[in-house]
């Protein structure tokens, strides 16, 4: 599974507000509530156990990018959300550069080999200097979907 068939247009923020690695976890998380793919109710438990993970050790993994996620009972597919921040979030990436592009990753709890295999989708997306360049420059979510859906025609 590839990131452009878990995002949709709702589910990405192109002007994050937060200004640390915690704040852009609950902005995003806040962003799955608002659209209906997390339960209001489950809003807590779900921050907690991405907070939980990203306590073990960041998930900046350098070059500006940060893919806070979570395995989770709460979900039955896996989502996410993708939010860009401008300014730069404080992130304690591996790098210690801030980190300008967020992808929150939540797959159903016992689906190991899907996490694993979409989180390596979407590092290597992610790892692609023109791929950066284009999402930090997009003026809009649409673009910005756009550009994850379709990499190839940067």
């Amino acid at each position: 599974m590839n990131l452009g068939d878990i995002l949709h247009v709702e589910n990405v923020v192109p002007d994050l507000k937060a200004l640390t690695r915690w704040e852009a976890i609950d902005e995003l998380v806040s962003n799955l509530v608002a659209t209906g793919q997390i339960k209001t109710e489950h809003r807590d438990a779900v921050t907690g156990a991405v907070r939980k993970r990203e306590n073990s050790m960041s998930t900046g993994i350098g070059f500006g990018v940060g893919i806070p996620h979570a395995s989770t009972d709460l979900i039955h597919e896996i989502t996410g959300a993708f939010g860009r921040s401008k300014a730069g979030v404080q992130f304690d990436a591996l790098d210690n550069e801030p980190v300008h592009l967020v992808m929150l990753l939540l797959v159903p709890q016992g689906q190991f080999q899907k996490h694993l295999h979409t989180l390596a989708g979407i590092a290597k997306l992610l790892h692609n200097r023109n791929v950066r360049t284009a999402l930090q420059q997009a003026a809009k979510a649409e673009e910005i979907l756009g550009i994850i859906r379709e990499p190839d025609k940067i």
